[in-house]
């Protein structure tokens, strides 16, 4: 549904600026995965960082050359690297350099599978915050069962702390990735706490609820009130806002249990033989199941809040996890994304301003002026 994005698609053949030496599969693996999503996508053009001479005969071979500019950059962040490190030392990474292509304007969205920390920190810098963002947030896709078959959760890692304010641009960035990558014309969006009630949580999650509250019709979402832990995966919002401290340990935890229960149904299956034969007769439910939960499929979490997109892959995705964190970058460009989160902040921060209370006309508590 076009008619529900926040911006038409830009015209043009668009352009990905991707670090190529970020993962821990290698750059073989991101060429790979590049290739299948070019595949796809026939119109794409890319700008493709690291060494040249490495670089070169993978995406020869893969029959990417007259698509792909390589950009030299001999330096590499390693996962193990501090992010102030890589501040200090990291001009030369192809991290780096595929930032600084979104910066310089020749690439609309920056993709990289390295280490999160340094690229957040570099993200910040090379790119800038928005104004009106104070804390830039980590947004990923959650496998749910509303019809889209995913919801929107955020922060889930750039920052452990959130005020109420901080939660409410969260909120607004959360609503406008659910329009474009989900095409949601009017996203639910519930703030995480520990229960429902609206007497529940710190203060400034009361705050924060009353902030969001006032700014969703404006803003043309629903807001649900409060959401706990079983929402997040369910069909009662769209948008889960939290901070990244509790997003990130949330995130993990669900990693880990469908990591377990994938463990516990092939122990299962595997236990007798008629067990096996069961799992043969259930191939094709397991096989649809699989790919329902699969984290390669929408693998990426895209940094929000900056002057400039970046989708964050994982780390150790293969060629498939790849090519669909490249398609996720190309969908958010190709709907204008960016601009137009630009100026949702921009309102939002303005608005803000105006209502806020002048110097000398504060109110009493009974409503009067002093």
């Amino acid at each position: 549904m076009n008619s529900s994005r926040d911006n038409s698609k830009a015209g043009g053949p668009l352009v990905l600026s991707i670090d190529a030496m970020g993962g821990d599969r290698g750059p073989a693996t991101i060429v790979a995965g590049l290739a299948a999503f070019a595949r796809r996508n026939r119109e794409a053009r890319f700008i493709v960082h690291g060494p040249a001479d490495e670089l070169g005969p993978l995406i020869e071979k893969r029959k990417l050359t007259k698509r792909c500019e390589i950009r030299d950059a001999r330096g590499v962040v390693s996962m193990q690297d501090k992010p102030s490190h890589v501040m200090r030392n990291g001009q030369d990474t192809s991290m780096w350099s595929a930032l600084d292509s979104v910066r310089n304007g020749e690439a609309t969205v920056a993709v990289s599978c390295g280490n999160t920390g340094a690229l957040m920190l570099l993200s910040m810098v090379r790119l800038r915050k928005l104004p009106g963002v104070n804390r830039p947030a980590i947004a990923v896709l959650w496998p749910s069962k509303n019809p889209q078959g995913f919801n929107v959760m955020l922060d889930v890692g750039a920052d452990i702390r959130a005020d109420a304010q901080d939660l409410l641009k969260y909120a607004l960035m959360g609503a406008s990735y659910a329009r474009n990558g989900l095409s949601l014309e009017r996203p639910r969006v519930g703030l995480l706490n520990v229960g429902t009630e609206e007497h529940k949580g710190r203060a400034e999650l009361k705050q924060a609820h009353e902030l969001i509250a006032a700014s969703a019709e404006s803003n043309n979402f629903e807001f649900i009130g409060f959401a706990e832990g079983g929402d997040i995966p369910g069909d009662r919002c769209d948008v889960i806002v939290t901070d990244g401290f509790t997003g990130n340990i949330a995130l993990k935890t669900g990693e880990g249990t469908a990591s377990l229960i994938g463990q516990f149904l092939r122990e299962a299956f595997a236990y007798s033989p008629l067990s096996r034969v069961a799992a043969l007769l259930a191939l094709t439910s397991l096989k649809r199941l699989q790919a329902r939960i699969d984290p390669r499929r929408k693998n990426g979490g895209v940094f929000l809040g900056l002057n400039g997109t970046v989708v964050k892959s994982h780390g150790a995705a293969d060629a498939t996890g790849v090519a669909a964190a490249v398609e996720l970058a190309y969908d958010l460009a190709q709907s204008g994304f960016g601009d137009r989160l630009a100026a949702r902040i921009a309102s939002a921060a303005t608005a803000a301003e105006e209502s806020a209370p002048q110097p000398g006309t504060e109110q009493k508590k009974d409503g009067t002026n002093p």
